[in-house]
């Protein structure tokens, strides 16, 4: 049976791997307990704490006691293989070294995103984000309408006829609309807002008092309607709760480019190889476009 330690993603035990490496048992607090030994090497407490943090998703159901017990198991299997390799002189590999200096890179990239980035991304500043996007923003006008949709100009016109002798708009829709759709429900659209509709039919609809219908046809490239008025509204913007994470992942995203751009301009950085360069400039030209909020 597979072991819940091997199936950590290599990604992760590789970065783990990484940040053992790199940590000077000299340098670990006097008063960090000591849970293990390998190789008269100690395992303590706050080693087990970062590998709890490197534990993949999947074990996110286990219990504490049993997720701890998991990070000491991969550990421990971390430390004995980092031994055999070391004996193996395979940490004098060339590649290796490369891999090593690139997890250890990556890593203080983390440390600068965890130090000065993530701070900035506070409750409040989320909370201006939505009222400089969302809250801040004019309303927008909705109609909800209903539509008799019939195929040429003289069935419109007795449709109008009907609906001027006192004909039940719903009824008539149900009756005589080709839009199967919105026919069964009594030709109701729901609401929309500009932009929604094809220019024809919106322009009408929005032209309406409540409660009227339109006296003579609109034509389309559906065919003729005649167009029944039902609600105006203005669009309530989203709620905060509703896009808070939203807000928090568009905020991050513009800090960390804010904070690469800054670092970037003070950046020897050269591509000698044009087709890389020309990708690369591509990719950052992206973004530098603001994500759209998708959330109004």
């Amino acid at each position: 049976m597979q072991s819940i330690t091997t199936r950590l993603p290599l990604a992760r035990m590789a970065l783990v791997i990484a940040l053992f490496a790199s940590t000077s048992i000299a340098a670990l607090a006097q008063d960090d307990k000591v849970v293990a030994t390998v190789d008269g090497a100690p395992i303590t407490e706050s080693d087990v704490t970062l590998a709890v943090s490197e534990l993949d998703q999947q074990f996110a159901q286990l219990a504490p006691d049993q997720k701890r017990a998991a990070a000491l198991s991969a550990i421990i299997e971390i430390k004995i293989m980092a031994n055999k390799a070391k004996s193996s002189g395979l940490d004098q590999d060339a590649a290796f070294k490369r891999k090593l200096e690139f997890l250890n890179e990556r890593a203080l990239h983390a440390e600068v995103i965890d130090k000065e980035i993530a701070p900035q991304v506070t409750d409040e500043a989320i909370k201006a984000r939505y009222e400089k996007e969302i809250a801040g923003q004019p309303q927008v006008e909705e109609v909800r309408a209903r539509h008799i949709l019939v195929k040429t100009k003289e069935e419109a016109d007795a449709v109008i006829k009907q609906l001027d002798d006192g004909g039940d708009f719903e009824a008539i829709a149900k009756e005589k609309s080709s839009d199967t759709g919105s026919g069964a429900q009594g030709g109701d659209l729901g609401f929309f807002s500009a932009g929604m509709m094809v220019p024809e039919f919106e322009a009408a609809a929005f032209a309406l008092e409540v409660g009227a219908y339109t006296k003579t046809p609109v034509q389309s490239q559906f065919g003729f309607h005649v167009i029944k008025l039902e609600e105006k509204r203005k669009r309530e913007p989203v709620k905060f709760e509703e896009v808070k994470d939203q807000m928090r992942q568009l905020l991050f995203r513009d800090t960390y480019f804010a904070k690469v751009k800054e670092v970037r301009a003070t950046a020897k950085v050269e591509i000698t190889d044009a087709a890389l360069k020309e990708g690369v400039e591509k990719i950052e030209a992206q973004a530098e476009t603001p994500a759209k909020e998708g959330a109004q």
